[in-house]
């Protein structure tokens, strides 16, 4: 066996739940985040839950066994910003993860590469934990560029980091086909695993490569154990407690 493989083995699973905008209230974000906790006790893989942003105080949650994420950041430390959240404010609630670059980031917002890039060198220098997603578009796959995309996102999203001394090994790569988000159509696992192949060629070996798009508990632990993902990126699922605790489970 390789040593990248073995670096790969020893990896501590990662299990991303991504609220997105929901749920609209405080009682019903606590139910969900109390039923998680209680229900991945003694997992050996790390559990981070990412709702909104409204929801991340202490108050609500309390501290266990789940980590706390941020769904975005922007990527100035303080100023006249209206709506903004810096790293440094996730960072002084306790939050130790923040997701950059979602899809829905890039298309709704119109964050560009070098916007990401900007976002994840603040995020890194505040001591956050980065989980950068990147993906194709389906009409990027059909044209046969996926490669092209996934390396130019990438490249820029990463560009500069290692030589501002930032530690790199606080990125995850969370590898998310666009067509396959809250589409059901997820992708297969195959697919994924030539991917994530791809992907693992761009990076030092240290960096987690995640899956996100479409996982459920039917289909999540193929996605660690036949395609080589490190952890999971979890959508409309997660905010199911019964079903994101079984894959949570399911990357034991």
């Amino acid at each position: 066996m390789n040593l990248l493989a073995c670096s790969q083995i020893h990896m501590k699973n990662l299990i991303v739940a991504n609220w997105k905008m929901n749920p609209n209230s405080q009682k019903e974000a606590k139910e969900i985040f109390d039923a998680i906790r209680d229900g991945v006790k003694g997992i050996k893989s790390e559990v981070v839950v990412c709702p909104p942003s409204v929801y991340l105080y202490a108050s609500v949650f309390g501290e266990g066994v789940v980590v706390m994420g941020g769904q975005n950041i922007y990527f100035e430390e303080k100023g006249a910003f209206t709506g903004e959240i810096s790293a440094e404010m996730l960072k002084d609630l306790g939050v130790e993860y923040v997701m950059i670059g979602h899809s829905e980031r890039r298309k709704y917002f119109g964050e560009t590469d070098e916007i990401i890039n900007k976002k994840i060198k603040k995020a890194l220098e505040a001591g956050l934990k980065v989980i950068f997603c990147i993906g194709e578009t389906a009409e990027e796959r059909d044209a046969g560029k996926k490669n092209e995309v996934l390396e130019r996102q990438i490249k820029i999203g990463l560009r500069d980091i290692e030589n501002l001394k930032l530690k790199i090994e606080n990125c995850a790569i969370a590898y998310e086909p666009v067509w396959a988000i809250g589409t059901g159509n997820n992708c297969s696992v195959e697919e994924t695993k030539e991917s994530i192949d791809y992907i693992r060629k761009l990076i030092p070996e240290n960096i987690k490569v995640l899956y996100g798009g479409s996982v459920k508990s039917d289909n999540s632990g193929a996605y660690i154990k036949d395609a080589g993902a490190n952890g999971l990126l979890v959508g409309g699922a997660s905010l199911i407690p019964e079903e994101f605790i079984k894959i949570v489970e399911s990357a034991e």
